[in-house]
């Protein structure tokens, strides 16, 4: 498991797209917070605070990490390689899990530079380091949890396609979906009571709670049990290869 790893590690490093995300990942943030004007530029807010990569990370990576996990199993599809991976001496949750911390490690090595976003704006505070290092660092544990639920979910979108194009549309529906649609149907006030439970299953609420500097034992479970689901989906679609 641990070669596989490397290999998909050296296959995004090895190619253009990794760093095409991380390049695209680090310039959209940056330009939002110090270049374009209004409340999410930091120095036209005048508040020592990078609350605008949390606010915009999630709305890039419903796109970038898409873009990441699409080539996972729909390429290996397509080149006819599946079943040769399939063959080997691991199992199809040592597969899965190989090429899911893969993405999750390449968006992990993205969010690291923004640490110097954290750092010039601890030293623009007045005074120096006025700044809530605890919602800082549960936003930062709150978006990697956000991220590893997408890469999970682009996996699954790979799964089920030889065509990266259609894994990349169905990955970005699905993490849209799961990120803001249930907000959307709890808003529309149909359900009653249910209502409360269905905007408790989107990310959304369980990431905006840890972005509070709220690191609550019930979201990091969520988080884990979205993951495992999609998995568990992935898993799946591979066995049913052997039908």
């Amino acid at each position: 498991m641990i070669s596989l790893l490397k290999k998909e590690i050296q296959s995004f490093l090895g190619s253009l797209i990794g760093y095409i995300v991380i390049l695209v990942f680090l310039t959209t943030i940056g330009l939002m917070m110090w270049i374009f004007p209004g409340n999410n530029n930091v120095l036209d807010s005048g508040y020592a605070s990078i609350d605008t990569l949390f606010a915009v990370a999630p709305w890039v990576f419903m796109f970038l990490i898409p873009a990441i996990t699409m080539r996972s199993f729909s390429d290996e599809k397509k080149a006819g390689t599946i079943e040769f991976l399939l063959t080997r001496p691991l199992t199809d949750v040592q597969i899965i899990l190989a090429k899911y911390l893969a993405g999750v490690i390449l968006v992990v090595i993205a969010l690291l530079p923004t640490l110097v976003y954290f750092g010039s704006v601890y030293y623009l505070g007045s005074p120096s380091g006025n700044i809530d290092l605890g919602a800082m660092w549960g936003s930062y544990l709150g978006l990697i949890f956000l991220a590893s639920g997408f890469v999970s979910i682009g996996i699954f979108s790979s799964s089920i396609t030889e065509n990266q194009i259609v894994s990349f549309i169905i990955a970005i529906f699905l993490c849209f979906f799961i990120f803001i649609g249930f907000d959307f149907i709890s808003s529309l006030s149909l359900l009653g009571n249910i209502d409360l439970f269905i905007l408790k299953l989107g990310i959304s609420e369980h990431y905006n709670s840890m972005s509070r500097g709220v690191i609550d034992t019930r979201d990091a479970i969520y988080f884990v049990g979205l993951i495992a689901l999609f998995i568990v989906l992935t898993k799946t679609v591979l066995s049913s290869r052997k039908w």
